[in-house]
């Protein structure tokens, strides 16, 4: 386990939350691929947090498209939170019309396939 990465799981009604907190590179991202792996095979919606991530590499991006695509399989889904460098490496990726991106929870939320929980 490395200090410089925290995954934690949250489960609410209805959807499911991944908070990253730290650096997902090649060393740590088997920790965040299999967090969000299994949520997207749980058929409910996976929001990532990666709000607090500060850096990510290709590696990080590979398991975030992977774990998006095995929810849809699932007929879920996965959104990310996330701003700043993040949300430009995905922009420049292209991966922003892959992966559904969020400035803030409540954003995510508002996105979720049947909208919020409880309306």
């Amino acid at each position: 386990m490395n200090a410089d990465l925290t995954v934690r799981v949250r489960r609410e009604p209805g959807y499911a939350v991944v908070t990253v907190t730290g650096e997902i590179d090649i060393a740590t991202v088997a920790m965040v691929r299999e967090s969000l792996n299994t949520l997207a095979e749980s058929g409910l919606p996976v929001i990532a947090d990666l709000d607090q991530v500060g850096f990510m590499d290709a590696s990080g991006l590979g398991a975030i498209v992977g774990a998006s695509r095995r929810a849809a399989a699932h007929g879920a889904s996965l959104h990310v939170v996330c701003d700043g460098r993040t949300r430009r490496l995905f922009q420049l990726a292209g991966l922003d019309r892959q992966v559904p991106l969020a400035r803030t929870m409540g954003e995510a939320l508002r996105g979720l396939p049947d909208g919020p929980p409880g309306t």
